[in-house]
């Protein structure tokens, strides 16, 4: 478990650099994740993900108590602590600030996929109306219900949220919803978007998970522009 705990935490410090440098945060967001079998995440100090280091880490659990580290925790730890609650399956959580995304958002529109890494997100991309910061329990926990099983959700005029079963997983997916809704936004000001199919969804959904490799590609990659 000790090593486990350890890997995972390298992977918060990295996920958080790797957003960061991809434009997706800047002062602000926050990627976290689950300790393994517990009500418990590891969690960035209040500070930009640019910033995250080993030694400013924090333990936090579900109600929202801080278990370790000496700094402060974002403000929206909210979402986090009550996706975990809610979703047991949930490994890691990316919040994310997402240009395209709070583009998307704004026009009334959510991610629709129409090229390949979109497929990922085949069943759908929620969005959470409500404008403010998620700063109490009771909006982390209408978050968490508007996430439902999916993969992601938009937050509008403020970004979006990934979540998954593994932090490079979900720091993959926060890349390429963001990737996606870029696409999305380019084709609506063009044309008519051609939009997959359900039948093709289904088609490179099943190539793309049981290939095997796309993530952890990817990550080697992100991470080797750090």
């Amino acid at each position: 478990m000790q090593q486990d705990v350890e890997q995972i935490k390298n992977d918060v410090v990295t996920a958080s650099h790797i957003v960061h440098q991809q434009n997706l945060v800047s002062a602000f967001g926050h990627v976290s994740a689950r300790i393994p079998g517990t009500e418990t995440f590891i969690f960035p100090p209040r500070t930009s993900p640019a910033l995250v280091r080993l030694d400013n880490l924090l333990t936090l659990d579900t109600e929202g108590n801080q278990l370790s580290g000496t700094g402060r925790p974002n403000t929206e730890f909210w979402i986090h602590a009550r996706i975990y609650k809610s979703r047991p399956d949930v490994q890691a959580v990316c919040h994310v600030h997402s240009p395209n995304c709070v583009a998307l958002g704004a026009l009334g529109e959510t991610v629709r996929p129409m090229h390949n890494m979109a497929a990922l997100f085949k069943d759908g991309v929620p969005a959470f109306d409500a404008i403010t910061l998620i700063r109490s329990r009771e909006l982390g926990d209408a978050v968490a219900k508007v996430l439902g099983r999916h993969r992601a959700m938009l937050l509008r005029g403020h970004g979006a949220n990934v979540a998954d079963r593994d932090i490079r997983l979900a720091c993959m997916e926060a890349l390429w919803l963001e990737e996606a809704a870029g696409d999305q936004l380019r084709a609506m000001a063009a044309g008519q978007p051609r939009y997959f199919t359900a039948e093709e969804l289904e088609h490179v959904y099943g190539q793309l998970t049981t290939e095997g490799g796309v993530a952890d590609r990817a990550w080697e990659y992100f991470t080797s522009l750090l």
